[in-house]
């Protein structure tokens, strides 16, 4: 696949220890994201945030430690993250979840011989 110019990134904001189906909700969502075809997913996790429950989330005071924020971001056609929007629904119950428009400037995956 090769996508180049206009795209959207969807960032989808979610708890580290959030769970669907006895495993992590954002392995759930770069399977699914992976399933539909997408270009790509990335999960980050974050050092520290907080979200709408207002309590802050940090790595630096050990009480506070788990359930750290995770930003899952996924970048395609627009009409392709679309689509795949109400995927996004079914699994994120609480977190954040926005459309960014974006310009790919380079993407372009790995030969077979450089694995």
């Amino acid at each position: 696949m090769k996508i180049e110019g206009p795209a959207v990134r969807l960032t989808i904001f979610i708890g580290e220890d959030d769970i669907w189906r006895h495993k992590p909700l954002y392995h759930e969502i770069v399977h699914r994201a992976h399933a539909a075809g997408l270009a790509g997913a990335s999960v980050l996790r974050c050092i520290e945030g907080y979200g709408a429950s207002s309590r802050i989330h940090t790595t630096r005071l050990l009480s506070l430690s788990q359930d750290l924020p995770v930003a899952v971001i996924i970048v395609d056609q627009e009409d392709r993250i679309r689509a795949f929007l109400p995927q996004v629904d079914e699994l994120v119950t609480e977190g954040l979840v926005i459309l960014d428009p974006v310009e790919v400037i380079r993407y372009v995956g790995r030969t077979t011989e450089s694995k």
